[in-house]
């Protein structure tokens, strides 16, 4: 207990020297920041004052070269270690003074030690308490910097669109080690300290005003913009031969663009790509599509739809109306779920993209260099096609657990929303006892569902409510609206196991084993089921492709930058591969940023817009939501407003019998720009898309209230 204690009292003892350490680092720059202004130095840190005394200087300089080289150095460090401005200025007086290659060598070597001391200060105030605040936020970032942290600094040197003592505080709070920090500043910035020391150089030559007009002077201004310009293309230049290092390129492609995967973004691709006439070739191993047509969005929304007509019918007696007991026959709802599919085939069809001039090929893609992809068709024919340009659009797959990561789940057919179509299909009615796992938006939609068509449903949900994403109020109401429909959650709970029951080899019972974590209690049980269903989420489908060929890790999703480039610049990447919003609609927005950047990059580049991503989960009622909500709201600290309107106060409404719900608006405090808005309404999905539009083209309340909503409609709630 004693040797406790004094650890204890020791790593109190640390941590107090260290907060006090952090407070004098804090003290002595404000002190000598305070003292340039209180004895009126900052005022000699001007162009003007430096043109004043350039002649008393320069006799200096000449009397006493050494001292003031010193001197100069040491106010050169203090005036860049404190983030003080100045140091512009200063570089320009050192080519005055010192000449071009005497005033580099100094401006160069000062400016980086005085960077690294404002990177140090910043790193050892500020850069655990960032890290630790935002560390959810920053684990992708930290990570591009440790891979990559010294090529972005350099390219932020080189272009310094922000000022550099910004660069070096911001740098301070990431992982990039000091010594990668001082070599890159001293080689980054070194290129524009020369353009600025031969600037001051040509400006003390001025002997008159008509000296402006010299071809020189002229010359260094304009350096002065076209430097970071030219640098940064030959940076570019150089990071895609560092990248393209050991392929060969083709001296000529049988496409311009190539897209594999034909689900919502592939489909896109090849669409923009045959209107601009470009030469492209779409391939996919399954079904033309993709997961929204076969397995996600079509095939749920019907169902759904068909749950929802069985529910209404059941509680048609609160409408005054009486009607014997329905009793939905599964088979045939699944029979209508294959109908809308095939409805829609004919949109995604190899037909009808054929007729658009897009060469379709149904088989395996796989990479073999950066430009070349090897086709394995379905009858089995192989080829190699190669192309300009290539776009990633592989959807993404749901994650089901292995038999290392969970016990006896070889006993079971696990279902996913990718799956059960298929299985369902082959019942005669629904499962009697159905496990759902996950309580995201797929898993709620799916437990409604199946609980309106006659399942005894458990979902299963190992965090203290669904929804996570959502509001704790949104959570709540559709909680709430699951229980009263049958469905029996099972909160902060974690499934473990599964088990088989019965020594049957032939037909074993199998229980699921789950362990409920609440109130500081711990309880495990075992639950009965006919067929479970893993809705715990997706992962990119990137197995297969060969990235491993050209240096792409196959990980959980494809890393891009804002332009949806890989490594590679001319491979994209779009839709769920990419992971940042996995939803048809965002596939669909990628697919005409990576479409129009890969065909038309050379003369014009967009950056993909995430700022308005509407989304909606299909439960009922609906839960709508686009921006900020305002838990989110709360943790960036905003100072906002929030407005709400309860669906019960909507007479449309209260004539349909579906007043559950509301709509709240996020806005700043005493304005009316829009940052977030969330539904809980019968149709919230088409309630939201006003707010959408209104957030993308910068329209606040006053304008939605000031536009005529016809009456008695949904969106006069809006």
């Amino acid at each position: 207990m004693a040797v406790q204690l004094a650890k204890a009292q020791a790593a109190a003892v640390r941590f107090n020297m260290k907060k006090l350490t952090r407070w004098l680092i804090v003290g002595l720059i404000m002190a000598t920041v305070a003292a340039l202004f209180a004895f009126d130095l900052h005022h000699y840190l001007s162009l003007g004052a430096m043109q004043e005394q350039l002649e008393t200087i320069r006799a200096l300089v000449d009397q006493h070269f050494w001292l003031s080289v010193l001197s100069f150095f040491a106010l050169y460090v203090v005036v860049t270690a404190t983030s003080f401005p100045g140091a512009v200025i200063l570089t320009l007086v050192a080519g005055a003074l010192f000449g071009f290659w005497t005033g580099l060598l100094l401006v160069s070597f000062a400016s980086t030690l005085g960077s690294v001391l404002a990177f140090l200060s910043a790193r050892f105030v500020f850069q655990n308490s960032v890290q630790q605040r935002f560390s959810d936020k920053l684990t992708t970032f930290n990570q591009r910097i440790e891979q990559e942290g010294g090529f972005y600094l350099f390219t932020l040197r080189l272009v310094p669109i922000f000022p550099f003592f910004l660069i070096n505080l911001v740098m301070g709070l990431t992982p990039l080690k000091t010594w990668t920090f001082a070599w890159v500043s001293q080689l980054g910035m070194l290129p524009g300290t020369a353009v600025y020391v031969n600037a001051g150089k040509q400006l003390s030559e001025l002997e008159s005003l008509s000296g402006i007009l010299s071809a020189d002077l002229i010359l260094a201004f304009a350096l002065l913009g076209l430097v970071p310009l030219i640098m940064k293309k030959i940076v570019d230049y150089w990071r895609s031969r560092r990248v393209y290092q050991g392929y060969q390129k083709p001296k000529s492609f049988d496409n311009n663009l190539l897209v594999i995967g034909a689900g919502s973004a592939g489909l896109i691709n090849a669409l923009i790509a045959s209107t601009v006439q470009a030469k492209v070739t779409l391939i996919e191993a399954g079904d033309m599509g993709g997961d929204c047509l076969n397995t996600g969005c079509v095939p749920s929304k019907t169902l759904i739809k068909s749950a929802k007509l069985v529910h209404e019918a059941q509680i048609a007696s609160q409408s005054g109306l009486v009607a014997g007991q329905m009793q939905p026959q599964f088979a045939v709802v699944m029979q209508r779920v294959q109908q809308a599919i095939k409805a829609i085939e004919p949109h995604d069809s190899v037909e009808r993209y054929t007729q658009m001039g897009v060469n379709v090929i149904k088989g395996w893609a796989t990479l073999v260099d950066p430009w070349t992809v090897q086709v394995i068709d379905h009858d089995g024919k192989q080829r190699q096609l190669t192309s300009k340009n290539i776009v990633l659009a592989t959807g993404a797959k749901p994650f089901v657990p292995k038999p290392s990561e969970l016990p006896g789940i070889e006993l079971v057919e696990p279902l996913t929303s990718e799956t059960l179509w298929a299985r369902f299909a082959q019942l005669e009615a629904v499962p009697k006892r159905l496990l759902i796992i996950g309580g995201g938006p797929i898993g709620c939609e799916l437990a409604q569902a199946m609980a309106r068509l006659g399942s005894t449903v458990i979902q299963v949900e190992r965090s203290e409510r669904i929804l996570g994403k959502e509001d704790p109020q949104v959570s709540e109401l559709i909680q709430k609206q699951l229980l009263t429909e049958g469905v029996q959650l099972q909160l902060q709970t974690s499934l473990l196991r599964f088990k088989a029951a019965s020594d049957d080899s032939e037909n074993p019972v199998v229980q699921a084993v789950v362990q409920t974590d609440m109130q500081g209690q711990t309880e495990q049980q075992t639950i009965a089921f006919d067929e479970v269903i893993f809705a715990t989420g997706r992962r990119a489908n990137l197995s297969g492709l060969g990235l491993e060929n050209i240096g792409i890790d196959p990980a959980e999703r494809l890393v891009t930058n804002d332009f949806l480039q890989t490594i590679f610049p001319h491979i994209y990447a779009a839709g769920d591969v990419v992971g940042k919003y996995q939803f048809t609609h965002v596939a669909s927005h990628h697919a005409w940023y990576s479409s129009v950047n890969a065909l038309f990059g050379l003369f014009k580049r967009f950056r993909v817009d995430y700022s308005v991503i509407p989304w909606v989960t299909f439960t009922a009622p609906e839960v709508a939501r686009v921006g900020l909500n305002e838990t989110q709201a709360q943790e960036k600290g905003l100072d906002y407003e929030l407005t709400r309107y309860d669906l019960s106060h909507l007479d449309r409404a209260i004539t349909e019998s579906h007043t559950q719900g509301f709509i709240e608006v996020i806005t700043p405090k005493g304005k009316d720009k829009i940052l977030g808005v969330t539904i809980v309404s019968e149709r919230a999905g088409e309630l939201l898309s006003e707010f959408t539009l209104a957030m993308k083209h910068g329209l606040g309340l006053k304008k939605i209230m000031a536009t005529i909503h016809p009456y008695p409609t949904w969106n006069e709630a809006v």
